[in-house]
């Protein structure tokens, strides 16, 4: 359900003029950007916690392509870093720092992606969570940024008029 749900809101989102950025990793990660690349004029940014030389995960050499080909992977790890565990909370300050807004689509409480929350809200930027059922453990990390203030959405225009709410405050 995560990776629907994430690809479907990658797809809306990028639909409506905005350039999807996450990790390449595997799972939400990988479907956020494929649902970007559907979208008509999408776009989308892969972070990756590798030198650029490097695809990791291997299984998504050819979701690197795409992305390559319709928007652009970054690094701040020179040619030839592999992977390493350290590398992969510095990545995510800059998917939230190159974001207007954090989506955490499915999370336990040790993901990473509450890492990348966290940094988004230092750095003053809006955060989104998807609900899921209370009994499953791998939406705990989402319950527990939303009674931290993140907004609930269910729905990628709820994003949208979000982000446009925010910057019109600004």
């Amino acid at each position: 359900q995560g990776e629907r749900n994430a690809e479907n809101f990658a797809e809306s989102l990028a639909e409506s003029g905005l350039c999807i950025v996450s990790g390449m990793a595997l799972g939400i990660d990988g479907a956020a950007h494929r649902g970007a690349i559907k979208a008509k004029h999408g776009k989308t940014i892969a972070v990756v916690g590798t030198g650029l030389d490097i695809v990791y995960p291997s299984k998504h050499r050819e979701l690197a392509h795409q992305i390559a080909e319709q928007g652009l992977i970054v690094s701040e790890f020179p040619i030839g870093t592999p992977s390493r565990p350290e590398n992969f909370p510095r990545r995510n300050r800059i998917i939230s720092g190159l974001s207007l807004g954090c989506l955490v689509v499915e999370a336990n409480i040790q993901s990473g992606s509450l890492i990348t929350a966290k940094l988004a809200m230092e750095q003053g930027r809006e955060v989104f969570a998807i609900p899921g059922p209370s009994h499953d453990p791998g939406y705990a990390g989402c319950h527990q940024l939303i009674q931290q203030g993140a907004k609930l959405v269910c729905k990628p225009n709820e994003v949208l008029e979000e982000l446009v709410f925010h910057r019109n405050r600004i």
